[in-house]
């Protein structure tokens, strides 16, 4: 059994694993490609985070998928190098929407260059994306444009807030079907359709991509409040800290309001607080890790990832499928 890509992915299949691989390298080389400019400076910004690493989960759905059909095919590579380079833009975006420090282990864009440096770097990987798409065929481009357009609405909506009488959970799953479901669905489509797949499983892979991606961000609201440093590789309290307010958090909120418990109202006074001082900040972990709203997050996101799952049903079995199966898993573990 190997381990490939994000999560520590177990491929038991040497085919597909040695598959797997060499399309994650040759993303790798796309991605740098991708983000060359003839000026030298443009090329730094561009492949900052490039060179930064990820966990490359676009990606590796997008490989995953193309096994449905002609897995070498010429566009499954461009099509998930396309993902990654979106993914990427965003979070220069995010990084200054969020005034974030650190990203992937090293200074952020904006910290290292001045937001409008960060902004601009970003448009330019979407232009570099849409370059590709070009090349994709006009299908592919509409595909991605209708992604890009839940994704921004996504992250619209989040800072606008829920409005008057919304649900504020309600709210917050739309904000990730948006922000996160809309392109890890994208991925699973583009492996499919670039592979030449059956228009069937196509939609199959849509469908278990939008649900991944749902669990995927899901378990990362968890693992921010319950995982320790040397565990996830980010530092805990990191979304408390930034004052996103994650689903553990707004069903301490409902708790706090449908209970009237002076513990839980008092944990959302603490929450709505300044918790850029270390002590107050461990004590707000301490006291969520013991909280029911905790197990409840949990409870949702594998809700999810089963969904995921659960679609794959009617593919045929096989490696693929198996490690389609495993990614649900892999993502329910990080949430422990």
């Amino acid at each position: 059994m190997s381990f490939v890509g994000p999560l520590g992915l177990s491929v038991r299949d040497r085919t597909l694993e040695a598959d797997t691989q060499a399309g994650l390298t040759a993303v790798e080389e796309g991605l740098l490609e991708a983000t060359k400019s003839d000026v030298p400076f443009i090329t730094e910004a561009a492949q900052h985070l490039v060179r930064a690493g990820g966990k490359r989960f676009r990606p590796l759905l997008v490989l995953l998928a193309a096994q449905f059909g002609d897995p070498h095919a010429p566009g499954v590579v461009p099509s998930a190098v396309v993902v990654e380079l979106t993914h990427l833009a965003t979070l220069y975006h995010d990084d200054v929407m969020d005034e974030a420090e650190v990203r992937r282990g090293v200074s952020s864009a904006n910290v290292r260059w001045g937001n409008s440096v960060a902004v601009l770097t970003g448009d330019f990987l979407f232009a570099r994306a849409s370059h590709i798409l070009a090349d994709l065929g006009p299908e592919a481009v509409r595909i991605q444009a209708e992604a890009f357009e839940r994704l921004v609405t996504g992250q619209i909506l989040e800072t606008a807030g829920p409005r008057d009488g919304r649900d504020p959970v309600e709210h917050y799953l739309d904000v990730l079907a948006g922000k996160t479901g809309s392109l890890i669905a994208v991925s699973g489509r583009f492996g499919a359709m670039m592979s030449g797949a059956d228009e069937s499983i196509v939609s199959i892979l849509t469908q278990y991509g939008e649900r991944l991606g749902m669990a995927f961000q899901l378990a990362d609201d968890v693992l921010d409040i319950a995982s320790d440093s040397h565990e996830s590789g980010k530092t805990p309290g990191t979304d408390l800290r930034e004052g996103v307010a994650t689903l553990p958090v707004l069903y301490v909120r409902e708790r706090a309001e449908a209970t009237g418990s002076a513990e839980d109202r008092e944990l959302c006074e603490l929450l709505a607080g300044d918790l850029s001082d270390d002590a107050r900040l461990a004590e707000v972990l301490r006291r969520l890790r013991a909280h029911p709203a905790l197990e409840q997050a949990r409870r949702v996101t594998v809700r999810y990832a089963a969904e995921a799952r659960s679609m794959l049903a009617p593919l045929p079995e096989g490696p693929a499928k198996a490690a389609l199966e495993g990614l649900c898993d892999a993502v329910v573990h990080r949430a422990g």
